[in-house]
C-alpha cells in the first residue's frame, strides 16, 4: 500500500484497499478533522473516504446514494468497493471528471452556470416515487434542534446576517415558519442533491459544462429549495460585478422562475447551517 508523504491516521490507512502496483499511492484530499479522510488515488482515478466505528452507519448510507444514482440518468460515481469492520469503513467511489465549480473564475462560472443549473433541474425531475432516501423538512430540523441542543454549530457556516445571533434564537426564528414549510414542501417534492454548492458540481474545463455530481451523503427527497438556496448563495461568493444578476435571470430561465419562491429560500439558507456538526 502506498501514501503521500504527509502523515495518514493509522486508522485510516489500515481501512484503505491495498495496492498492487508499486509507486501507486494514496493522496490525502482532506484532513479527517471530523469522522471521516478523503483520499485520491495518484492518477485522479478513484476516490476513497474512510470513517471510523462511529462513522460507518452515515458512511453506508452515501454508499446506498451513490449506488441508487448510478442507476438513473444523473452522472456521478460509481462504486469501486466498499469495505467495513468493528473498527470502521471505507467507501471507493469513481472520479467524476472535471473541475469542482468553486475552482471557476466569475466568467468562467458565469459560461457554465446554464450547465449547472440544467444538471441540479436534471436531478429534481428524477421520480420521487423511485427514490427510497427522504430529507424532508421535519427531519432536517430535528437535526438542526440536536444541533443547537449540543452548541456544536459551526460559525463559519453562518449566513452573514446570522453572525452573531444565538444559535437557539436563530432556531427559534425557523420554528414559527416550520408549519407553513411543512405544507409547502408536501405540494412541490423533489430528489434533492441535498449539498448542492459550487464544490459539488465537476465541470469540464474546455467546454463549461457539468459533467456530474458528488458527495451524495444528503441526497433525498426534499424541498427543491433546500437545493436551490444553496447553489446561488455558494456562487454569490464567486460573482464579481453584473454577474450575480446575470445569473439570477440564467437561473428563471433555465429553471423556471415561476418554481423559484425567494421567501422559502431564504429559509433553507438560515436552516443548513443549523445541521451541520
Amino acid at each position: 500500500m502506498g501514501f503521500h508523504e504527509v502523515m495518514i491516521d493509522p486508522l485510516f490507512a489500515d481501512l484503505l484497499p491495498p495496492l498492487g502496483q508499486r509507486g501507486r499511492e494514496w493522496i490525502p484530499v482532506t484532513a479527517g478533522e471530523s469522522r471521516a479522510a478523503v483520499f485520491r488515488l495518484d492518477d485522479g482515478s478513484v476516490f476513497a473516504k474512510c470513517v471510523a466505528e462511529d462513522g460507518i452507519d452515515e458512511l453506508r448510507g452515501e454508499r446506498d446514494r451513490v449506488q441508487w444514482l448510478a442507476d438513473t440518468p444523473v452522472p456521478g460515481p460509481s462504486i469501486v468497493e466498499w469495505s467495513s469492520s468493528r473498527r470502521g469503513a471505507c467507501l471507493v467511489t469513481t472520479a467524476v471528471p472535471g473541475l469542482p465549480a468553486d475552482e471557476l473564475s466569475s466568467s468562467a462560472l458565469l459560461r457554465a452556470w446554464p450547465s449547472i443549473v440544467r444538471m441540479l433541474r436534471r436531478m429534481h425531475e428524477l421520480p420521487t416515487a423511485e427514490c427510497p432516501f427522504e430529507r424532508r423538512v421535519s427531519s432536517m430540523f430535528r437535526i438542526a434542534e440536536d444541533v443547537v441542543r449540543r452548541d456544536a454549530v459551526n460559525p463559519d457556516f453562518l449566513s452573514a446576517d446570522q453572525r452573531g445571533v444565538p444559535s437557539t434564537t436563530l432556531l427559534e426564528q425557523l420554528r414559527v415558519e416550520l408549519d407553513e414549510r411543512r405544507a409547502q414542501e408536501a405540494d412541490d417534492l423533489v430528489v434533492c442533491h441535498g449539498d448542492a454548492c459550487l464544490p459539488n458540481f465537476l465541470i469540464d474545463t474546455d467546454t463549461l459544462s457539468c459533467t456530474g455530481l458528488i458527495d451524495l451523503g444528503r441526497l433525498g427527497i426534499a424541498d427543491r429549495h433546500a437545493d436551490l438556496a444553496l447553489l446561488q448563495a455558494n456562487a454569490r461568493e464567486t460573482w464579481v460585478g453584473d454577474h450575480e444578476a446575470r445569473a439570477d435571470r440564467v437561473l428563471g430561465t433555465t429553471y423556471g422562475a415561476d418554481r423559484i419562491d425567494s421567501e422559502r429560500s431564504r429559509f433553507y439558507l438560515h436552516l443548513d447551517p443549523l445541521t451541520w456538526a
